[in-house]
Order: structure tokens, then C-alpha cells, then sequence
């Protein structure tokens, strides 16, 4: 304990920060109880988005894509545990990255980093964490589906997560993130998940190119139910991502999970409403698009705005994705499921919504 307060403090973060005096390790067990549902409400989001990307893939890559969720799990998981979590969130080195101070979560245990929270330990945290980390990478998947071999895929997701998500995750979350410091609001990722995953996939779908052929490809959905029920556990999992967020089972919590739920309605009643005024009928896909569409939106607001501004968050997602959709589908931008479309249009209108 006393070479590691004076790793702390050379870092430039004081030792009462990060392991508080014996006074202030006294945690509660309601928000450690609450924030370990939310981890798994979160961990079930990676196989949901493999179904729900799944599902709208030609049935020949049906369960390559849900495999590749998998094991960008797996492979994320350890990439945190080892460097992510620590260059992201441990003790800053400076303002764009942290230091190797917790390599092998070293020094990661069950005393509260009161940097992020006093109640619950920090291991929980890093837990928590991880999640956000995991589906992050596999969003960006989308937008080469069918055409990326698998080991470059694992190649690309450790480079990605190391050199793009964790850099952004300081940023924006770790102590001293130069965005942290600016005032920047983002509760629960919208620009940390949903911009940084969106804008990626337009990089990587310019880099590997178009699919061969792809004018005579039948690209419509192989499997709507699937699409339909990785986008209910999506939803459902949405709860443990926002509400989570506040880290403690308070008034915040319960105000984040309302307004999550709220703007998902409204956006996919607005993309069900824009399907019908543009192709004269909706669709099953249509709506559960629209619906994921809202809860990106509203992630970054989620702590922020109460009930009908989030309705109003939602309504205008579901229009907006909707139309950035039907525009990169003139173009020779080969975003396979529209990434960009959902978790770029959507990430930066709920940050630029949130204030």
C-alpha cells in the first residue's frame, strides 16, 4: 500500500482519491447490488447486437456475424483487464491518456475509486466498464459485414480498442480527460460508444471497399425475427447501460432508465411514421431500427433531461437516422447495416441535444 500511494502520488493523483481514508470506504450494498445487474444487463448487449446484425446479413453470414460478437467479447474482455481499463481509467499520465499504474489491474480491488464512486468497489467499476468496452468495437462490424476475414477482424479490434476507444474513454470519463475538463456531457457514451463507433465505421467501409457485385446482391434481411429480438434484448439491456450509469440505485437511476425507454418509443414511432409518409407502408425492421436508433440518442441526455425533452430526443432520431440512411444508400459508401446511419447520426444529435 505504501509503494503504490507513491506511484499515486507521482502521477500526480492524490493516494485520498483513489483509496479514500477508512472513513470513506464504507460501501453500500444497494448501489453495488444495482450496478452489478446493470454489468449484466450490458454483457447481454454483445450477443443481442450479434442477432440483431445477424438477422439483417445475407443467411450465408448469419452466424459468422453473431460468432464475431462473441469473440470480441472475449478478446475486449482481456484487452481491458490487461492495458484498456488502466490507460483509459486509472491514474492519468496526462490529459489524452492514463497510466500503466494498474497494468493487469494492479492495485484494482475492492476499495472505491472516489474519482468515480464512493460506494461501490472499484473492481465493479472496472467491471461495469468493461462492458461498454466490449460492444463498442463489435458496433463498428456492421459496417464491413460479409467481407472481412475473421483474423483481421481480431487484428483490427485490439488495435481499435487500444489506439481509438480507450484514448476517447480518458477523454471523456478518466480523471483529468481534457473533454472531462471542458465540461463535456456524456453520461453514458454517446460520443465515447456511439460517435466513435459510427465515425470508424464510415473509415473502415472507405478502407476495405465495397462488396464485389453489390448491385445484384439480395440485401434484404434473412431472418426479421432475429432482427426483432436482438433489438428487444438491446432495449432491454439499454436500461443497465444508461441507468447504470449513475452508479449508485438513486433518483438519477430511475430518471435515466424512464427517459431510455421514452426515447426509443418516440424514435421508433417517428421512423415507423417516416416509413409511412416515404415508401407508403411501414416495416418490422423499419421499427426495431428506429427503436435502437432512439437509445442512442438519448445515452448521452440520459442523465441530463427528464421525460418529454427525451421524447422529443427520440422523435427526432427516428427521422433523422431514418433520412441519413436513405442518403448513404445513394452514394458509393458501402456501410453494409448503416452504422453511421444509427450510432454516428444518432450519437452526435443526442450529444448536441444533451447541451
Amino acid at each position: 500500500m505504501r509503494r503504490t500511494r507513491s506511484v499515486i502520488r507521482r502521477v500526480g493523483l492524490p493516494a485520498e482519491i483513489r483509496f479514500g481514508g477508512e472513513r470513506n470506504l464504507a460501501l453500500d450494498h444497494g448501489d453495488i447490488a444495482w450496478v452489478i445487474a446493470a454489468t449484466a444487463l450490458v454483457m447481454i448487449m454483445t450477443p443481442a447486437l450479434g442477432f440483431f446484425y445477424g438477422g439483417l446479413v445475407r443467411r450465408k453470414n448469419l452466424v459468422s456475424t453473431i460468432a464475431q460478437c462473441f469473440a470480441i467479447f472475449a478478446v475486449v474482455s482481456l484487452v481491458w483487464a490487461l492495458w484498456g481499463y488502466t490507460l483509459a481509467l486509472g491514474p492519468p499520465f496526462n490529459a489524452f491518456i492514463g497510466s500503466l499504474d494498474d497494468f493487469g489491474l494492479n492495485n484494482v480491488g475492492m476499495a472505491p475509486n472516489l474519482g468515480y464512486s464512493d460506494t461501490i468497489p472499484e473492481l465493479l467499476y472496472f467491471a461495469f466498464q468493461l462492458k461498454f468496452a466490449a460492444i463498442t468495437p463489435a458496433l463498428i462490424i456492421g459496417a464491413f459485414a460479409e467481407r472481412i476475414r475473421f483474423k483481421a477482424l481480431l487484428i483490427y479490434i485490439v488495435l481499435w480498442t487500444t489506439f481509438v476507444y480507450v484514448p476517447i474513454a480518458h477523454w471523456n470519463w478518466g480523471l483529468g480527460g481534457f473533454l472531462k475538463s471542458l465540461g463535456v456531457l456524456d453520461f453514458a457514451g454517446g460520443l465515447v460508444v456511439h460517435t466513435a463507433a459510427g465515425v470508424s465505421a464510415v473509415a473502415a467501409a472507405l478502407v476495405i471497399g465495397r462488396r464485389q457485385g453489390i448491385e445484384r446482391l439480395d440485401s434484404r434481411p434473412n431472418n426479421i425475427p432475429y432482427v426483432i429480438l436482438g433489438a428487444s434484448v438491446l432495449w432491454f439491456g439499454w436500461f443497465g447501460f444508461n441507468a447504470g450509469s449513475a452508479l449508485k440505485a438513486n433518483e438519477l437511476a430511475v430518471n435515466a432508465l424512464v427517459v431510455t425507454n421514452l426515447a426509443a418509443a418516440g424514435a421508433a414511432v417517428s421512423w415507423m411514421l417516416t416509413d409511412w409518409v416515404r415508401k407508403k407502408k411501414p416495416s418490422a425492421v423499419g421499427i426495431a431500427v428506429g427503436a435502437v436508433c432512439g437509445l442512442v440518442a438519448i445515452t448521452p441526455a440520459s442523465g441530463y433531461v427528464g421525460p418529454m425533452p427525451s421524447i422529443i430526443i427520440g422523435l427526432v432520431a427516428g427521422v433523422l437516422c431514418n433520412y441519413v440512411g436513405s442518403w448513404r444508400a445513394r452514394t458509393t459508401l458501402d456501410d453494409s447495416l448503416d452504422v453511421f446511419a444509427c450510432h454516428g447520426a444518432g450519437g452526435i444529435w443526442g450529444t448536441l441535444a444533451t447541451g
